[in-house]
């Protein structure tokens, strides 16, 4: 490695790192001006405030993680610019493509530890967090365990009134069992008091209940002290995981739950979508560094101000499009990939043009 590349790969660093910081003081304060009150009203302890700031970071680094980058390639290059450094570097026979190198590397390497990041680690902080809300500030309150029902296969819905974890037993629960070639009439219907997970069997029984089976004409009651249900698909782990909001699942759980949804005969397109949007949107550091560092090395009227005018407007252009795109995807016009990658390759396609225009 050259010298010219470890001192902008510093240079690029540290201007990453001191943006972060920057930002994400901001955003704390700003969130604790916006949440005073909530902390107040439910009296919640100091440490938890700070546990809650805690766990919270690592979500603020994640998103504002491409305008750190997108900033630092800025101030690097446009200060370099200012001070004729890069003038300096042209004229020795560094070219562009060269120049970039070390940014398009270390943004690269960003990106893929911003996978690992954002798809492992932000989730299980997200969960501490959102545990927090719900426990401490009364806040998004979503009482896991209670009020459940899914669609367990594509002719099977379950209702769960209240789901005991500790015990792994169900409460007041419904299994209702569609026709296979008209989905619309129910044929079986069972409701009980109590329903209970046997790991050694691996099978759910269902105790003092009633089955009502309808045919056309009739309907045909039985009542039942034990009955097994050895065809149902879900286990006590599931039951949770079904209530769990899309912030608090690693990508492998965005994987497990869409594979699921598809079996069970549900629509797994939005899992899908933030599935893919979370690899795509980590390598948005890539691509805004590919299209804004050509601006910021070339030497504009206005300076600094004019460059982090023009930078910031294409990230909030790149933002506002992926979201965009996202909604076009959610309705089914466009698959879940192409929903998630379809900003990253335009914006990479711009980019390209970008970087052939400022080289002539």
């Amino acid at each position: 490695m050259k010298i010219l590349d470890r001192y902008l790969i510093k240079q690029f660093l540290q201007t990453i790192l001191f943006g972060l910081l920057a930002f994400t003081l901001l955003f704390v304060v700003i969130d604790l001006m916006e949440n005073l009150g909530d902390f107040l009203d439910q009296n919640v302890p100091t440490h938890l405030i700070i546990q809650y700031y805690i766990v919270f970071i690592p979500e603020m680094i994640r998103l504002m993680t491409p305008v750190a980058v997108l900033l630092a390639s800025l101030f690097t290059a446009g200060k370099m610019a200012n001070t004729n450094e890069l003038t300096a570097i042209k004229i020795s026979g560094v070219s562009l493509y060269r120049f970039m190198a070390p940014f398009i590397i270390t943004s690269t390497l960003i990106s893929i530890f911003s996978i690992y990041f954002g798809g492992y680690l932000v989730p299980l902080a997200n969960k501490q967090k959102i545990f927090i809300e719900q426990n401490s500030m009364k806040k998004g309150i979503v009482y896991f365990g209670n009020n459940i029902f899914f669609q367990d296969s594509s002719t099977r819905i379950v209702t769960i009134n209240y789901y005991d974890v500790s015990q792994e037993q169900a409460n007041q629960i419904s299994i209702q069992e569609f026709d296979p070639k008209d989905k619309t009439k129910l044929i079986s219907r069972t409701d009980s008091f109590r329903m209970k997970y046997d790991s050694t069997k691996k099978s759910w029984f269902v105790y003092d209940g009633i089955t009502r089976t309808f045919t056309d004409s009739t309907e045909t009651i039985k009542k039942f002290a034990v009955k097994e249900f050895k065809d149902l698909n879900f286990k006590p782990d599931d039951v949770i995981q079904k209530q769990r909001k899309p912030e608090e699942m690693t990508l492998a759980d965005l994987n497990n739950y869409a594979q699921e949804q598809l079996r069970t005969g549900n629509d797994p397109t939005s899992t899908q979508i933030e599935y893919h949007s979370r690899i795509a949107f980590a390598f948005a550091s890539v691509i805004v560094v590919l299209f804004g560092l050509p601006i910021s090395a070339s030497r504009r009227r206005g300076g600094l101000a004019i460059q982090f005018g023009i930078n910031l407007l294409i990230t909030f252009i790149y933002l506002v499009f992926m979201k965009v795109s996202q909604a076009f995807g959610k309705s089914g016009q466009l698959n879940p990939l192409t929903t998630a990658w379809l900003a990253n390759f335009i914006f990479l396609l711009a980019a390209i043009y970008n970087i052939k225009r400022a080289q002539k």
